[in-house]
């Protein structure tokens, strides 16, 4: 039976910076909703995830 293939990257590190920019477009969009607050802890998520 042959080795599985080595996991690889979704995103890169641009990536990251690009979604975080997306982020911080849609919780001005929402102002002061419940879903601000989500995209607010997605995009703290995603800074701890890439490094910022």
């Amino acid at each position: 039976m042959s080795e599985p293939a080595k996991a690889r990257a979704v995103l890169s590190i641009q990536d990251f910076k690009l979604v975080r920019e997306a982020l911080l477009f849609c919780m001005t969009a929402h102002g002061d909703s419940p879903e601000a607050a989500k995209f607010s802890h997605l995009y703290h998520r995603l800074g701890s995830a890439s490094g910022r």
